[in-house]
């Protein structure tokens, strides 16, 4: 301990024995093993719950419903339906009303308006960070429905009922899943915590239950497939947002502020006294921010230490969002103009600290005016870090102060330290510089560089000289500047100093003056000097370039999809529709309930798979594609009317079966349309081939599809359910 944080630091006497010294402490306590920081970080119960709530569901989904209807999948398809049918029995003048208009709430449309909207306010709120996570969250939800129980949970919808409602896919999970995930969404990027996030939650509770409730009575889905939505919409952005972008740290608030400036209140601001106290030995009376204004990369804070009188320290708090928004920051000058010198971020935020903590001692021992250090107090581990300093009492930025020659003969001679201590500071700016006292006094060292290019220091000297140029005449600084400098170092300076190379509370002031400090400096000069560019064009930037204009696009593209994802296009992640696999055939005589015949395929040809099969209320559609002919060669769809108007009526091997066939094209591609109507039921087969693949193709064509009785799924559905489910409702049998 040093003799400066003795004077704030008091000698505490230890517990003494005979026979033993007695020593002096600093009243710093060393943190035990196992015990938790003044600042833990945890998910809290509510976020633990949904989680393991999401994962039990989801695995019993893939356990009970993995294998199709068979097994316990039949006797939770019996109790769901059974709800189902009840639910639907309850009838009330204007309750169908009711029931449609709540799952409507739940419909594409809907869903997606409220995306729109909330993309466009999060652009509007500049909230970037929650933005991306809404992305994260979009996607992982389209990942779990299609690619894991999508692929895995076949569920059909409930039997026995008439679907009231729109619907798409399989039933597993809810459409409701979407609605709960944005409205989750909505609550943790747009309502402040407290009271209204509270309410908010009572809302979305009510409203994600009534759509539940309405697609149920409806028909559309039965409860399982509800509850599992809703668990897998509430859990994934729940943890996500409270793990990438906790209140603590990224809080919702309409004041305005920085984003980088961290609540200091509340469970924050006892965890700072607390680790202040065991960490430094520091009896803290009052912690509060201080200079927010010119600071955007950490929360500054004035720290009052009891003492006779009462001292005042200076801390800097770091968390995980100034790491992150240093990365950003550091990609995106990258991008705009090359590296500009040791710009590589930090992994950590320990290593963010670290490096101010080295640099303030580094400085110390160069002889330049900055303030002590007086050690780092750790709040939650990798996470938060508080760096505390010496407090320069009465001191006014460079801005507001007056400037004397003896100010600007500090300034110039800060820089001569630097170059000689072979370092750059690399932000020098009026809020870096502080007057007390007559003197000029150097802080905010995180960016200083070790052994940098003789343009960085160039660039330091330049900056220095228009901060200082603020307050004072340019002809006053230049001639003071030639006591220290050569012109050619000058000169170099301002060739060196010009765009992003100065900072941007720099560029402000500059401009706000009304007038071209940099151009009056210029024509002191002998010699106009000649620009150094400052884009730097790497291999790396390149790529970085590519990567970003790629990703964008992927996107953009995946907006789309979802944006745009039409009722009639929910996929069914189904790659085979033997007439033996039963859970997609009665999904596809779900989509029609008129159908008397369902659409299947025969074991297909050589070179043949089966594509993005769609299936919705009111139509089913089977692409098919070829490894030579390419995709969507033929189409199959499946509804309750079709028109073959212009159509020739051909022979049909089915029975009850009208089969008529239209060529709309032979050149330069071959195109025709086979039309097979029968009761209750169309399905038209669109066949596009190329012309080098036409005979091979039509030759294939008729061995393709095949048909399944409405009557033969019915009976498939009673041995496998013993009786209990039927197909239809009753009164359609």
């Amino acid at each position: 301990m040093d003799s400066a944080q003795r004077q704030i630091l008091p000698d505490a006497a230890g517990p003494t024995r005979r026979g033993v010294h007695q020593v002096r402490q600093s009243g710093r306590r060393r943190r035990p093993s196992g015990e938790a920081p003044p600042l833990p970080h945890h998910l809290q119960t509510s976020g633990v719950g949904w989680l393991v709530a999401l994962v039990v569901l989801v695995v019993l989904s893939i356990v009970v419903f993995g294998g199709g209807l068979r097994g316990p999948a039949v006797a939770v398809t019996v109790l769901d339906d059974a709800m189902v049918r009840w639910l639907a029995g309850l009838d009330a003048p204007g309750l169908q009303g009711t029931w449609q208009a709540l799952a409507s709430l739940g419909s594409w449309w809907v869903i997606n308006l409220l995306g729109f909207g909330l993309v466009l306010a999060l652009l509007a709120l500049r909230r970037f960070r929650h933005l991306i996570l809404a992305v994260i969250v979009a996607q992982l939800l389209t990942t779990i429905s299609e690619n894991v129980l999508g692929s895995s949970a076949h569920r059909p919808r409930p039997f026995g009922v008439v679907i009231g409602t729109s619907w798409g896919g399989w039933a597993l999970p809810s459409p409701v899943m979407h609605l709960a995930a944005t409205l989750v969404v909505v609550l943790y990027t747009l309502v402040p915590e407290g009271r209204w996030r509270q309410r908010g939650k009572l809302v979305a509770t009510g409203v994600v239950t009534l759509t539940g409730l309405g697609r149920i009575v409806l028909g559309a889905e039965a409860p399982t497939d509800v509850v599992v939505g809703v668990a897998i919409g509430v859990a994934i952005p729940l943890a996500l947002f409270r793990l990438f972008a906790p209140n603590e740290v990224f809080p919702i608030s309409y004041r305005r502020g920085r984003a980088a400036h961290l609540d200091v209140t509340g469970a924050r601001g006892a965890a700072i006294r607390r680790g202040l106290e065991d960490q430094l030995g520091l009896a803290v009376t009052e912690v509060e921010p201080f200079g927010l204004s010119g600071s955007a990369g950490s929360t500054p804070l004035r720290i009052t230490v009891k003492g006779d009188p009462p001292r005042q320290l200076f801390g800097k708090l770091y968390a995980r969002s100034h790491l992150r928004a240093d990365r950003w920051y550091k990609l995106g000058r990258e991008l705009l103009y090359g590296r500009l010198e040791d710009e590589k971020p930090f992994n950590t935020v320990r290593r963010l600290v670290q490096q101010e903590d080295y640099a303030l001692r580094l400085c110390r021992d160069a002889g330049l005016p900055t303030p002590r250090p007086y050690g780092v107090v750790e709040l939650t581990p990798e996470r938060e870090y508080l760096l505390v300093t010496e407090f320069f009492t009465d001191a006014v930025e460079l801005g507001e102060a007056e400037v004397t020659d003896q100010v600007i003969d500090d300034g110039l001679r800060i820089i001569r330290k630097l170059w000689e201590a072979g370092l750059a500071h690399r932000d020098i700016k009026p809020a870096n510089l502080l007057v007390r006292d007559g003197h000029l006094l150097l802080i905010d060292v995180a960016f200083i560089e070790l052994r940098p290019t003789p343009w960085r220091q160039a660039v330091d000297l330049a900056n220095m000289m228009l901060c200082l140029a603020l307050r004072a005449s340019p002809e006053r600084v230049y001639r003071q500047a030639l006591g220290q400098f050569t012109v050619e170092e000058i000169t170099e300076g301002f060739a060196a100093a010009r765009g992003l190379a100065l900072p941007s509370q720099l560029r402000h002031m500059l401009r706000a003056q009304g007038r071209d400090v940099h151009a009056e400096f210029l024509r002191l000069l002998p010699a106009p000097p000649q620009p150094i560019p400052i884009q730097r064009w790497t291999l790396r930037r390149v790529g970085l370039l590519a990567a970003v204009v790629l990703l964008l696009l992927l996107v953009f593209q995946q907006g789309l999809g979802v944006a745009f994802n039409e009722p009639a296009q929910t996929p069914t992640r189904v790659g085979n529709l033997a007439c033996t696999k039963l859970e997609p055939q009665w999904l596809l005589a779900q989509s029609v309930p008129s159908a008397s015949l369902v659409p299947c395929l025969r074991p297909l040809p050589a070179g043949w798979m089966v594509g993005n099969v769609t299936v919705n209320n009111g139509r089913s559609v089977i692409p098919l594609n070829h490894d030579r002919a390419g995709t969507g060669v033929l189409v199959i769809r499946l509804t309750a009317h079709c028109d073959p108007q212009g159509a020739t009526q051909i022979t049909s091997n089915q029975p009850q079966m009208q089969r008529y066939q239209r060529i709309n094209r032979l050149t330069p591609g071959f195109e025709a349309t086979h039309f097979d109507l029968f009761p209750g039921g169309c399905v038209t087969a669109q066949a596009a081939v190329p012309a080098a693949n036409r005979a091979e193709i039509t030759s294939d064509l008729p061995t393709i599809l095949d048909y399944t009785t409405r009557q033969k799924l019915q009976q498939a559905l009673d041995q496998r359910s013993d009786g209990r489910l039927r197909l239809d409702p009753s009164h359609h049998q």
